[in-house]
């Protein structure tokens, strides 16, 4: 989908601030490896949905055991915040998934894997880190 100069701002932006907790992340919360993020830019910041990949869900259990998916929440809303995006609820926007279910339940087909998750929108999928 071509994107609209402002649209494509507001996108590049996004990606800035990702990628910025992305890189903190890696170090600071165990099993993370990379994030991606969607949305639909005529319904933003709305309908931004961003995934947090971890390699198993083991990983996952064990970080949000940890309260670490707080400090992952927080690390990208306060990135998302610096450029200028205002989540309304943070939990909402940012979830959690692995590369072990998505070999199971979609070959590793991620494209496929996140087109799920979306409610009627045009999409941006963009591999951050």
């Amino acid at each position: 989908m071509k994107l609209s100069k402002t649209s494509q701002k507001i996108d590049n932006n996004v990606c800035k601030a990702l990628t910025i907790a992305c890189e903190a992340s890696l170090h600071e919360v165990a099993g993370f490896v990379w994030l991606t993020h969607r949305a639909n830019y005529t319904n933003f910041p709305s309908s931004l949905v961003i995934t947090c990949v971890f390699n198993t869900d083991e990983e996952v259990a064990a970080m949000k055991a940890d309260q670490q998916d707080e400090l992952l929440r927080l690390s990208i809303q306060k990135q998302l915040v610096k450029v200028g995006v205002v989540v309304k609820n943070i939990k909402q926007c940012v979830h959690f998934d692995t590369e072990q279910a998505c070999q199971a339940q979609h070959s590793g087909d991620w494209e496929a894997r996140l087109a799920l998750r979306i409610v009627k929108q045009k999409t941006i999928s963009r591999r951050t880190h």
